[in-house]
């Protein structure tokens, strides 16, 4: 008989993703609990946490609601298909979701993370075209530093080098990218969104030029660049990208997986920036990170290419087990709710200047050699040690973690911070301080 007996905790035999694993298990920074802005670690110390867990805990840890509605669904429900059949709350934050929507996005269809969410729009793409009997569009272009998750159309049309190049080759259509819309050298320092981005979209008419338009799909960007180290939109580029997709019959794609639920001051991007795409790629902060789960938003007409004559005919040929699941669907619900009652998109709004305040008082400290903010994220770029890429990044966060009681995210040589909606300005302060701190001390 298999010994399924509890053991001793081994940090080895969990391969924990994107970390240098011999190194943390040597010095391991482990989080027992949490709690609005902080984690506690298993020693009780208290951390404060700049990264919204994961830009996903928009609401702030532990959030009595959520956890409530979790308990009761698993005591109804705790799980039920939605191949051939379904439960009330799928179709229920369905329509909340697309209430919050621009105008037109009238479809949901759920997955289960930000990965997933972009593999299934890029699949919808280009099964649209195939419908409409235009199957030669098969390109599907993306962005220079730009993360759509980590699946293999996601990888593709992603632009972080270190992603993708143990991985190829990758999947056929996807090598053009967009040039990133940002010059260290014009830009820098500069605190929001800067004028001049019109050069930057008109790469994408340069690729239809090689090409030919009939045979592009869709092009995928995130509104704001964000694992890739924050990079704000320049003013009207994404109107342009818009108008250009327009012109050549071009579906656009907005990944916002890190955007969405009041990151930048909106419940999407879109609004913000006054543009209606084809698809709305979510996850993240729709449970506040209590569950898995993930999205995208189709438009209306998108999804009625896909209407079958007979009422036996599958639509679309994809899906998970785990597509709409119950405890996800209650997560949604309440996280939705939480964001109305306690006005968070609008919070956030209010909150960017103080964020964007304290990080650009960075400038002049030790090794920072940028500093970009836009919405609840910015990011202080460090330069990297000679010969050595990431390492000083590595070092600095380390010491937020062990001498500031802090946790952010790394990007490389980039410090991130993204701290949940319901933070105060003097934590958003002592953040920025916190960073100040270690500066100094980094070799």
């Amino acid at each position: 008989m298999t010994d399924i007996s509890p053991v001793p905790n081994d940090l080895d035999a969990f391969w924990m993703p994107f970390t240098p694993n011999r190194h943390f298990k040597a010095n391991p920074r482990l989080l027992a609990r949490a709690e609005g802005m902080y984690y506690w670690d298993v020693a009780g110390r208290k951390i404060l946490d700049g990264m919204a867990g994961l830009w996903c805990v928009n609401a702030g840890h532990a959030r009595a609601p959520i956890a409530r509605a979790i308990a009761a669904q698993a005591a109804e429900l705790d799980f039920a298909p939605s191949f051939q059949f379904a439960h009330p709350k799928v179709f229920q934050l369905a329509s909340r979701i697309v209430a919050l929507a621009p105008p037109s996005l009238e479809h949901v269809f759920f997955v289960n993370s930000g990965s997933e969410a972009a593999d299934t729009a890029l699949k919808i793409a280009r099964a649209y075209f195939q419908a409409k009997g235009e199957g030669q569009r098969f390109r599907l272009i993306g962005r220079e530093r730009a993360y759509h998750g980590v699946n293999f159309g996601g990888l593709s049309v992603g632009g972080i080098g270190n992603n993708r190049k143990a991985y190829g080759p990758l999947v056929p259509g996807t090598d053009d990218h967009l040039p990133l819309p940002y010059d260290r050298a014009r830009h820098g320092f500069t605190p929001t969104e800067w004028e001049g981005g019109d050069a930057y979209a008109d790469a994408l008419e340069r690729i239809v030029a090689v090409h030919g338009a009939n045979t592009i799909a869709a092009v995928i960007v995130e509104p704001m660049t964000g694992s890739g180290g924050v990079f704000p939109p320049p003013k009207g580029y994404l109107q342009r990208l818009r108008a250009i997709c327009d012109r050549h019959g071009l579906l656009l794609i907005l990944d916002e997986v890190i955007t969405a639920f009041g990151r930048l001051g909106h419940a999407f991007a879109a609004e913000r920036y006054g543009i209606i795409p084809d698809m709305i790629c979510f996850a993240k902060g729709i449970t506040n990170g209590a569950v898995p789960l993930g999205g995208v938003l189709v438009s209306k007409k998108i999804h009625d290419a896909f209407a079958q004559a007979d009422d036996h005919a599958i639509n679309l040929f994809h899906g998970y087990t785990y597509t709409g699941h119950p405890l996800a669907m209650a997560a949604g619900l309440a996280t939705l709710d939480l964001y109305r009652e306690e006005g968070l998109f609008e919070r956030g709004k209010a909150l960017e200047p103080a964020l964007s305040d304290a990080v650009h008082a960075l400038k002049g400290a030790p090794f920072v050699i940028d500093i970009r903010s836009i919405g609840m994220a910015a990011a202080v770029e460090l330069e990297p040690a000679s010969g050595a890429p990431g390492k000083r990044g590595y070092e600095a966060m380390q010491r937020l973690f062990k001498e500031q009681n802090l946790v952010l995210r790394l990007s490389g040589d980039t410090l991130v911070l993204a701290p949940s909606l319901i933070a105060s300005a003097d934590e958003i302060t002592r953040m920025a301080e916190s960073i100040r701190a270690v500066l100094g001390k980094l070799s």
